[in-house]
């Protein structure tokens, strides 16, 4: 027997077959006839001198040869696809696919798309709001823009976009109820639970610790998402330790206020992450400059603050 490998239409109808275990269905897969499936399969069964199916009445289920054959003829066409998909993108200089979290994606990212579009009509962007780790290749992304500690990673570009901070935020209305800092100990407070992995941490606690306050811990809303909490703020429905980067167009057009003057720092940050060698595609290049641009505004937004490192006042 050589082994020397069939040919690639073959393996292709076998494992369409093994996946949907009908031959009618693997046939409508790959558009062509069952007859031409067959005829593919059973061209694979004289290759291997084995028969891969047993043929029942209405139905088909694989040999012990199918079963050694169908995982490996699977692994092989997924990364086959995969590698394929990542050839093209390598040539393709008009699409650009970035994921980032749900929270920076409403409140921060899809607001300035227009914008985008307008300086780069030739780019067609596309989001994917996720937090789930990124596979480069299996997952179709050319850039990932990610919130944490920074860290390195082999065969990865990293670059710092944004650095973060947190302060009290409410709405103008909430603020005039609350005017000092020591009045926040009968506000009604909104927590997020998105980033209390973190450690330190940046949460109520440390802020209040920050400020030389007694603190208060987790009563009151919680919200797994941060720009729920935000709207909530904004809705008047209590007050909320908001990052600057996602606040900024609430700060910006007068729903929310920042009426402290205490800050949080944290050494989490966001960075735009993608493959080595990515970040020279024209698109990226393109894509990495405005977010640059864009977030130089949110130095404006500190330049009163008094910044308190929350790794200072750790409990």
């Amino acid at each position: 027997m050589s082994d020397r490998l069939p040919p690639l239409t073959a393996l292709r109808a076998f494992d369409a077959a093994a996946r949907h275990m009908s031959f009618s269905k693997a046939a409508a897969e790959l558009n062509v006839t069952p007859a031409a499936l067959s005829f593919q399969i059973k061209s694979l069964e004289e290759h291997l001198e084995a028969p891969l199916f047993r043929r029942l009445n209405r139905a088909v289920e694989l040999t012990d040869a199918g079963r050694a054959l169908a995982p490996g003829a699977a692994d092989g066409f997924t990364a086959l696809s995969a590698a394929w998909r990542a050839a093209r993108r390598t040539v393709d200089q008009t699409t650009l696919t970035v994921t980032a979290g749900p929270a920076f994606t409403a409140k921060w990212l899809a607001p300035r798309l227009f914008t985008f579009a307008e300086q780069h009509p030739g780019i067609e962007l596309r989001f994917s709001a996720t937090l789930r780790l990124m596979d480069f290749t299996r997952d179709d992304v050319d850039v990932a823009i990610r919130f944490g500690f920074p860290r390195e990673e082999e065969g990865l570009f990293s670059r710092k976009i944004i650095d973060e901070w947190l302060t009290p935020m409410m709405s103008p209305a909430l603020a005039e109820q609350y005017p000092t800092p020591a009045d926040l100990a009968r506000a009604p407070l909104l927590h997020q639970v998105d980033t209390a992995m973190f450690k330190p941490s940046f949460d109520w606690p440390a802020w209040f610790r920050a400020a030389g306050l007694p603190p208060r811990f987790a009563s009151g809303t919680q919200f797994s998402q941060a720009d729920h909490a935000l709207d909530a703020a904004v809705a008047g429905g209590g007050v909320v330790l908001a990052r600057i980067s996602l606040a900024e167009g609430d700060l910006r057009e007068g729903r929310l206020v920042m009426p402290y003057k205490i800050a949080l720092t944290t050494q989490a940050q966001y960075r735009f992450v993608c493959p080595d060698g990515v970040e020279n595609r024209p698109q990226v290049k393109a894509f990495l400059g405005f977010l640059e641009e864009q977030t130089q505004a949110l130095s404006g937004y500190g330049q009163d603050m008094t910044f308190v490192d929350a790794a200072e006042v750790a409990d």
